[in-house]
């Protein structure tokens, strides 16, 4: 019998338009996760576990085509690849976070007290704005958008003291188990941004060729290279 010669790997930018979708399902599951903590939506939040869903289903196809789609391609091509596996495995957390979100709520015995609403949905709107620019960078290759997000993640770590602040200050013990789940969910959205921040490194790493990770804290932090000094030999799809 004559054996079957296994199919070819997909090429580099079938996986990039694929860890672009995956981009907008993470900003999916941040817009569901707002309407759901906003108008206790059940449709929300049966789209937030789709979401979840889809992301892992993704990340499964990207790491088991990887390995072989990298092995016969150019460097820059190679460069392109990693970036997308680790865009891919920081969205597929993503996921997880926005859906343990959910999770929790719709656990809540009680409806969210207005301050907590209002400070969740405010999370909820600066992840899906910092996700939408991830997208539109890594299709455009514009570190402007790279820049924003990591500039912006602060304004979660903001929204999520404030949450912590005043329910770690609150006399009114009969709320312990709410005010407990309420940090947990603070917590995640935090999380969600911390790895949101991480898509935006990645792509200066991936457009200029630096890691601006461990780089010091300083003004200019992110400040772009001219157009003629960056790496030009990326995969745009």
């Amino acid at each position: 019998m004559k054996r079957q010669r296994p199919e070819p790997p997909h090429s580099t930018n079938e996986l990039t338009r694929l860890v672009l979708q995956a981009c907008l399902v993470g900003k999916d599951a941040a817009y569901n996760l707002r309407d759901f903590i906003e108008n206790n939506s059940n449709m929300a939040f049966i789209s937030v576990k789709d979401c979840e869903k889809e992301l892992d289903r993704m990340e499964r196809r990207v790491d088991e085509e990887i390995p072989s789609a990298i092995t016969e391609v150019t460097e820059a091509e190679a460069r392109e690849l990693l970036a997308c596996l680790k865009f891919i495995i920081d969205l597929e957390r993503i996921g997880d976070l926005t859906c343990s979100v959910a999770i929790r709520l719709q656990g809540l015995p009680m409806r969210l007290l207005r301050d907590d609403s209002r400070d969740l949905i405010a999370m909820c709107e600066v992840l899906e704005k910092m996700l939408e620019s991830v997208h539109q960078g890594f299709l455009s290759r514009d570190l402007s958008s790279a820049a924003w997000v990591i500039q912006t993640d602060p304004q979660l770590d903001q929204l999520c003291r404030t949450v912590f602040r005043r329910h770690l200050e609150s006399r009114e013990r009969h709320r312990r188990d709410y005010s407990a789940t309420v940090l947990l969910m603070a917590q995640a959205f935090e999380r969600a941004g911390d790895h949101t921040k991480n898509l935006g490194e990645e792509l200066f790493h991936l457009v200029e060729g630096r890691s601006v990770r461990h780089e010091p804290k300083r003004p200019g932090r992110y400040k772009l290279e001219s157009k003629t000094n960056r790496r030009k030999d990326g995969v745009v799809p």
